[in-house]
């Protein structure tokens, strides 16, 4: 079994590059992918821990783009460690979610909420920034019962501290990707991975979509799974482990989602030629 999305220390996860490969490794899984969002900054530890336990590690990034919804996760899969033109994007990404949760600060602030964005950074620990810092520093600081409770109550969509992200479009992503030897994949589409949609995010450059994720039940992924087939996108899957369980269900625990080994050799399969 593999699990192609997880996240570290470098983004919003709870343990450093190293020891999430090392559970990989206790579970019994061959390969993970390491999908931080907006940094590819755990590589280098994560591989070489794999090196050293027998797990391969595929360079990953979870990339945030325009949908017509609003907002899509974008997996990067074969990604190079310390790429200068994959960092040079991922520097800018990293600097609007700085932007973006000062903002957020900003408006808890006006809320009455004691919060400054140093408990932020104290959470994010050099980190790429995100929401789930948010979130734990209100926990923290004794504003919020629970880490849910941030979200429903202040910075989740349309709550009174949320803030937009500036999101680049798919196109611009998947041909940054392709242009280093990666491919990319549409993640936890949930009820928006319909056929219609999977053909336009098709024609914008999408080469694989995640069926198996903790947040589709048995009817999302058969659904999912059916427009994949039919539109010849490979299918990729993983538990969106953070550390810990999510009890809404929208990460498992690492390897929970019993993805196939066979399905790596289709993804590499997708793989541009001719790229150094």
């Amino acid at each position: 079994m593999i699990d192609l999305h997880c996240h570290s220390t470098a983004s919003d996860g709870l343990l450093a590059p190293a020891d999430v490969v090392r559970v990989a490794s206790e579970v019994g899984l061959s390969t993970i992918a390491l999908t931080d969002h907006d940094t590819t900054a755990g590589l280098l530890e994560a591989t070489r821990a794999g090196a050293a336990l027998g797990v391969r590690v595929i360079g990953g990034c979870e990339f945030s783009v325009q949908a017509s919804w609003g907002e899509m996760h974008l997996l990067g899969y074969f990604l190079p460690p310390d790429d200068p033109a994959i960092e040079a994007f991922l520097v800018d990404a990293r600097a609007d979610r700085e932007r973006r949760a000062r903002g957020m600060v900003s408006r808890l602030a006006a809320l009455g909420i004691a919060i400054t964005s140093e408990d932020v950074l104290q959470e994010s620990g050099g980190g790429a920034i995100g929401r789930p810092h948010v979130a734990r520093a209100l926990h923290r600081l004794g504003h919020v019962q629970n880490i849910q409770q941030a979200f429903d109550r202040y910075i989740g969509r349309g709550r009174p501290a949320f803030v937009e992200k500036t999101l680049p479009t798919l196109r611009a992503v998947a041909d940054l990707v392709h242009s280093r030897g990666g491919i990319v994949s549409a993640a936890h589409l949930k009820y928006h991975g319909t056929m219609a949609t999977l053909a336009a995010l098709r024609d914008e450059g999408l080469d694989a979509v995640e069926t198996r994720h903790p947040s589709h039940d048995g009817e999302r992924v058969a659904e999912i799974t059916e427009a994949a087939m039919a539109l010849d996108l490979a299918r990729t899957g993983g538990s969106d482990w953070h550390g810990e369980m999510d009890p809404l269900g929208t990460h498992a625990m690492l390897g929970a989602m019993q993805v196939p080994e066979a399905w790596l050799a289709v993804l590499e399969a997708r793989r541009p030629s001719g790229v150094s």
